[in-house]
């Protein structure tokens, strides 16, 4: 099959005689495929490119609309020299998310007595069966808890929770409400926390006593209650109350939410939690739950925000805050990204259903934490409206024993499992032989970073028994789903390749003079038009959005990543190309690492990049430079990393390696050349031009105390 050209400088995969050995679905295994074939795939993705309103009014003939849209379907400019960027989709339609994915699934479809999730706890011994029914029920109960509390429209609420049914309720609640949650990933420090209380202006903190990650005690509760007294030393007015009863679910952890308003932190009560199942408070409150509503509280049918603003909040792995305003999913941290609902709850839906290849009978599980973007479009929104049953799971790859993935997929008879490349080198070291029954697996996925050639073959060989499709999704908070991904019967897969676009998605690939690349090339990846789920601006600064995302190349979305089109159209992406790290496929962002180390007393600069890790994928190799008279040894070397990088930002950003720099190769202008650190910390020698730097000896220096920092 030769590569197919759908018009004038477009290149749409297909293979045609690759170098690289191909993979195909085995025969039988998807015989009632939705794409069943990859002229099937050419043939829809002709028409959302070509014929995008009639594409998506399809789509959206799927859901349900309190209001139609008023305007066209997509009205949009990328051109910064034609005017402000926009990007608008279904203008004028009211929506709710929540309506749609849980009342449409329970009183349409008759899905009630479903089973939503399968919760499965840190340990064997903790599970539960959820049906769409109760969680429809547990949704509505904690939306009006949250009502009790005043909780109304565009009020913001923090969610610090772990991988629990409560996790799930509270966030959709929000949804159903029309506030705006922000969730917070269970792991990060308390600094981490505050600063995204604050960034959000969060007036409600809902949290719980404490998790057991494997066999690791985290105290939520105390890490939520440092996280208060920073922002009580930062002038924030927040005051806070405990709202607390017995917990509706039977993990081991026991959610608490903490009610901020108005006026100073000395003034409020003091906040005790329960543990377990006992608890005390003071509180000016009242005293109530998702469980103990009152007798005339309406149980099933709250008040639903219907418009085309429905608002949720959420951290991402780029350390941003999203914001989802059922128009708009905001982030609004360092950087406010903007997304519609109508286009997120679209995206995300079409996306699930077609990259999974999902059917009724299909049992779904995705690893990643709902505290990352990943855990929202794929655990929660883009599973329940396709009315799907998915695994919901605490705990961590290796706990109580390295087989734990594999049982919970023989025992929930799993079918399609996304997990992360990280998780599958973690794993690979255990040994060929998951032990396990697997035979009820079809597809496999991988999602946070590139995966490697060697990992992808030992995902398909030893999980997917050479008879499942891996595939590899590329895509980013600011994408709102995947954008290059194969799908399962259709696409020839190719280890360590995104392979082909999503439909509605027109990638292309432009050298540094914004020149576009034809058929073989390597280049900075960019998109020449939107789709439902890409970003509508950042939050409060529309300078930036367009600065960031459009400046550079004129007429294109800049994804800051590189990326290599092969011989067969297909691609494959090389790395971020701006400043940020992929650890364990989480982004961070290197002058947030950096800021964490130089705020020792004994650092004077820092400069972090990665380097090749055999199970992360990258770790951080980090050089300082230190003060006059301070003295680099191994216990400023611990302090680095427990007090700069896992109090201040989380465990997921402790550097591997810190090496003493009496210098930084710097430009004459002053500016650090990451490229020549990141070839320090790998240790390669052949450096290229270095005759932009002020003072090249440095390099020297650098490259003679590389060998302490690797030992």
């Amino acid at each position: 099959m030769s590569p197919v050209s759908v018009s004038t400088n477009r290149v749409v995969p297909g293979p045609q005689e690759p170098e690289e050995k191909t993979y195909h679905p085995s025969d039988g295994l998807f015989t009632d495929a939705h794409v069943p074939d990859f002229d099937a795939y050419l043939a829809l993705y002709k028409k959302s490119t070509e014929e995008p309103e009639e594409f998506w009014a399809d789509v959206a003939q799927e859901f349900y609309w309190k209001k139609p849209p008023s305007g066209p379907m997509l009205q949009y400019n990328f051109d910064v020299n034609k005017g402000n960027i926009y990007i608008k989709f279904m203008e004028g339609a009211k929506t709710n998310i929540c309506y749609n994915i849980l009342d449409r699934n329970v009183h349409e479809r008759n899905l009630g007595e479903k089973v939503a999730y399968y919760w499965e706890g840190n340990s064997p011994d903790h599970h539960q069966n959820i049906t769409y029914n109760q969680l429809l029920r547990n949704v509505c109960r904690c939306a009006n808890a949250l009502k009790l509390l005043g909780v109304k429209k565009g009020d913001r609420v923090a969610i610090y929770l772990p991988m629990i049914p409560e996790l799930v309720y509270t966030m959709l609640a929000c949804a159903r409400i029309g506030a705006v949650h922000s969730i917070v990933f269970a792991g990060f420090s308390s600094e981490s926390l505050c600063e995204r209380i604050m960034d959000a202006q969060c007036n409600i903190l809902v949290t719980a006593d404490g998790v057991y990650r494997g066999d690791k005690l985290i105290n939520l509760k105390k890490i939520a209650s440092e996280a208060l007294e920073r922002c009580k030393e930062r002038y924030v007015p927040v005051c806070c109350s405990l709202l607390s009863e017995e917990p509706l679910f039977t993990s081991t952890s026991h959610p608490s939410i903490i009610h901020t308003h108005s006026g100073a932190l000395t003034q409020s009560e003091t906040v005790h939690y329960k543990h377990t199942h006992t608890h005390t408070h003071r509180s000016t409150h009242p005293i109530t739950d998702c469980q103990g509503l009152p007798s005339n509280s309406t149980v099933w049918n709250p008040s639903v925000w219907w418009s085309n603003i429905m608002q949720h909040a959420v951290y991402t792995a780029h350390t941003v805050c999203t914001k989802q305003c059922a128009s708009i999913h905001s982030f609004i941290s360092v950087q406010g990204v903007l997304h519609t609902v109508t286009g997120y709850m679209l995206y995300t839906s079409l996306t699930f259903k077609y990259v999974f290849d999902y059917h009724h009978d299909d049992v779904y599980w995705c690893t990643a934490d709902i505290g990352w973007i990943t855990g929202h479009s794929y655990i929660t929104y883009g599973p329940l409206a396709n009315g799907a049953t998915s695994v919901l799971f605490e705990g961590v790859p290796v706990y109580p024993h390295v087989g734990r993935l594999w049982e919970i997929i023989e025992k929930y008879g799993v079918s399609k499992f996304y997990t992360a490349p990280t998780a599958i080198r973690l794993l690979m070291k255990y040994g060929r032989e998951p032990l396990y029954d697997l035979s009820s697996l079809c597809v496999l996925g991988t999602v946070g970073e590139p995966i490697n050639p060697e990992a992808w073959l030992w995902y398909y060989d030893v999980v997917g028994q050479q008879r499942c499709p891996v595939i590899d999704t590329f895509w980013q908070t600011e994408t709102g789903g995947h954008v290059l991904t194969p799908l399962p019967a259709a696409t020839p897969l190719k280890p360590g390749s995104a392979t082909c676009p999503f439909f509605g998605v027109q990638p292309a690939i432009l050298n540094e003079h914004g020149e576009e690349l034809e058929g073989e090339a390597e280049g900075y990846l960019v998109f020449r038009k939107p789709w439902p789920g890409i970003m509508r601006g950042v939050y409060g600064n529309q300078e930036r959005f367009e600065s960031t995302y459009f400046r550079k190349f004129p007429g294109f979305y800049v994804t800051g990543d590189g990326c290599r089109r092969d011989q067969d159209g297909y691609y494959w992406i090389t790395g971020r190309i701006d400043d940020m790290l992929n650890v364990s496929g989480h982004l961070l962002s290197t002058a947030e690492v950096e800021a964490a180390l130089t705020e020792h007393p004994s650092v004077a600069e820092a400069a972090v990049v990665s380097q090749p890790h055999a199970v992360k994928g990258e770790c951080l190799y980090c050089f300082v430079t230190l003060k006059d008279h301070k003295e680099f040894n191994r216990t400023l070397m611990e302090e680095l990393k427990r007090k700069g990088q896992r109090e201040k930002i989380g465990p997921i950003a402790t550097p591997d390696f810190i090496q003493n720099a009496p210098g930084l190769p710097k430009t004459r202008s002053g500016k650090i050349m990451r490229r020549v650190l990141r070839q320090i910390a790998r240790n390669e020698k052949d450096l290229g031009d270095l005759s932009t730097l002020a003072d090249p000896k440095v390099v020297e220096v650098l490259f003679s105390q590389r060998c302490e920092a690797a030992a």
